[in-house]
């Protein structure tokens, strides 16, 4: 698939009439940006008619009006440039904006679109990059079109990322921004007086550089060939099997009430990752690592949905991988459900105070961001995220993908499919030994138990 760039500018936001806001604002980061320091891109598909690039350049500067934060600058929050504290710089600096063609039709790139290189060629690279967010449009002989964006996540997590998307398309169509952006970094996350740490975030959100956790042993997995390779499958769940699955799952129930579509996928998809990769019978622990979103969670005061940061921390579920799947569905969806639960207004609170503390400059702690591979699952759940309401003008997209650099074990649920049928895609990412194994049983409701 040949991608042909036809311009690359930097588009600064569009204030129209009136007074232009002070270009030397610094914002600090709050505790839960700090904790990230990588781009996250995807890629966006529409049908003909599609609007022009003029008209999307446009749309784009008139929305970094209201999302002045991704037009700005990270800078260190002292004004040096040695490592620690961040803040943004709202200096109005820009964002970047691509212009490219294929010389092919969409419908035939599809099945090319799970392959890293490609996908990434639809996207600008954020190595190296100033910006703060990085897009491509990116014209096909058909006529359809495919926006691709590169975002930093300091500046906001995947709700956030997806609010100022959503701007950018109403921005383009004449319509009013909603929800209004929230952009106090401040008042919604104060350390409490004295502080309150009555939580470990020791070994779950930070870790201690280059320690040995006494588990090694046991989490450590078998390790791939030298020369197998990580690969993505896509996966579609039909809504009666979603159906089926939560049934099977709640019928071992301990409560009466009922399980999640959410926890019940992500139970099944837990145990067929750890059966595909053959851990089955084993002690090792595996853990999943689930993000859970703040907005709906902390209370006094409560995050706004059009708060444009991050709010994101951890649940992590764990089990040996025989307890795993010798147990029921249920079980696992009740490990999820129980350690989700706990990730509540007093653990939000709490992880505030410990940053607030000092603890993590004392002990020299860092954040926990180390990919998890086997025999560990990370799962995105992109589930409620409205990116199918990205409308540019010309309909809403009917292709959208995560395009991060795969990782063994990463696992994204995406947002709920276009089509309105219930169904619900997940992205699988596996060293390619193990990926037959997971096809086999992932549309199995009799994940096969290890024997007792």
């Amino acid at each position: 698939m040949e991608i042909v760039v036809q311009s690359s500018k930097v588009v600064k936001p569009a204030y129209g009439e009136g007074s232009t806001p002070a270009v030397d604002v610094v914002i600090p980061l709050t505790v839960f940006d700090e904790v990230h320091d990588e781009y996250m891109s995807s890629i966006h598909g529409f049908h003909s008619p599609s609007p022009t690039p003029a008209a999307l350049e446009a749309g784009l500067a008139r929305a970094l009006a209201e999302y002045r934060e991704w037009a700005g600058r990270l800078i260190a929050a002292d004004g040096s440039s040695a490592a620690g504290r961040r803040a943004l710089l709202l200096n109005d600096a820009g964002v970047r904006f691509v212009e490219a063609t294929a010389g092919i039709a969409l419908e035939a790139a599809m099945p090319l679109l799970l392959q890293p290189a490609a996908a990434r060629r639809l996207h600008p690279s954020g190595e190296g990059a100033e910006e703060l967010m990085l897009v491509q449009v990116t014209r096909f002989a058909c006529g359809s079109l495919v926006v691709g964006h590169t975002m930093h996540h300091a500046v906001g997590d995947g709700f956030a990322m997806c609010q100022c998307l959503l701007a950018w398309g109403q921005c383009t169509r004449g319509a009013t921004v909603d929800p209004v952006p929230v952009h106090d970094r401040e008042s919604f996350f104060l350390p409490r007086h004295p502080p309150r740490v009555e939580f470990d975030h020791r070994g779950t959100e930070f870790k201690v550089p280059n320690d040995n956790d006494d588990d090694d042993e046991k989490k450590s997995p078998p390790r791939a060939a030298d020369n197998d390779v990580v690969v993505t499958h896509k996966v579609r769940f039909s809504r009666e099997f979603i159906s089926d699955l939560k049934s099977r799952a709640s019928a071992a129930a301990t409560t009466l009430r009922p399980y999640t579509t959410m926890q019940c996928l992500v139970a099944h998809l837990w145990r067929c990752v750890t059966r595909a990769r053959g851990l089955d019978g084993g002690e090792a622990t595996t853990t999943l690592h689930m993000a859970v979103n703040g907005r709906a969670r902390m209370r006094s005061p409560r995050v706004p949905q059009g708060y444009t940061g991050n709010v994101v921390l951890w649940a992590h579920p764990a089990a040996t991988a025989r307890e795993l799947l010798a147990g029921p569905l249920g079980r696992a969806a009740e490990l999820i459900r129980r350690e989700v639960a706990r990730v509540d207004d007093a653990y939000f609170r709490s992880f505030i105070d410990f940053i607030g503390s000092g603890a993590v400059e004392e002990e020299g702690l860092e954040p926990m961001s180390d990919a998890a591979e086997s025999p560990d699952v990370e799962v995105y759940c992109l589930y409620r995220i409205p990116f199918y309401d990205l409308d540019f003008g010309g309909g809403r997209q009917f292709l959208y993908m995560p395009s991060n650099q795969p990782v063994d074990g990463a696992v994204y649920i995406l947002p709920l499919c276009p089509q309105g049928d219930g169904s619900v895609e997940a992205l699988v990412s596996l060293y390619s030994r193990a990926m037959d194994a997971f096809k086999d049983c992932c549309f199995s409701l009799m994940v096969p138990d290890i024997l007792l």
